[in-house]
């Protein structure tokens, strides 16, 4: 894997349970340092796939040789963060000229963690998302991606504690002009 790069492409319902599997991996082990047991237990309620963003075309895969590195992708739909199973998504369109885009569920293979994954995955987003008009983006942090997404010019907009799937999992909502 040393001197490969990484290269990304749009994600297709065929990535489905790759992508399903890392994103289990990356909540079971990048979350451990900031939340307990139970949080993590919890955050896989709150997190994980949309394939809505698949059918969208605006989730994407990162690979780096054979390995899947990462995903993540962003919406024009109202819904801030959440998989297939978490209550309270809608499909409804955000309107470009006062709504912002949002990037949603970003997750990094443990093993590609601080080897450009997240910033890759967020220059395509924001680049995608400012071509359909879009000038702002917003995103609900965990803890672990929050230093990646102030690294990246993401203000911190307010702090909320998604109890959803038991314990309160900690989300920082964030914000970025672009």
């Amino acid at each position: 894997m040393a001197g490969q790069e990484l290269q990304y492409r749009t994600a297709t319902r065929d990535d489905i349970e790759g992508i399903s599997a890392l994103m289990a991996l990356a909540i079971a082990e990048l979350q451990k340092p900031f939340l307990d047991d139970a949080q993590i237990e919890s955050s896989r309620a709150i997190m994980g796939l949309d394939t809505q963003l698949i059918d969208d075309g605006t989730y994407f895969v990162v690979t780096c040789g054979q390995a899947l590195a990462g995903c993540g992708g962003w919406s024009r739909r109202v819904t801030m963060y959440g998989g297939d199973k978490t209550p309270g998504r809608s499909a409804a369109l955000l309107d470009p000229a006062r709504d912002a885009a949002r990037v949603r569920a970003m997750y990094t293979h443990p093993e590609f963690v601080r080897r450009g994954v997240g910033r890759l995955i967020l220059s395509v987003c924001e680049k995608a998302a400012r071509q359909e008009g879009f000038r702002r983006v917003e995103l609900g942090a965990t803890m672990a991606g929050e230093p990646l997404y102030r690294a990246c010019g993401y203000q911190p907009r307010k702090r909320i504690f998604d109890d959803t799937g038991g314990a309160p999992v900690p989300i920082l909502m964030m914000w970025k002009t672009i």
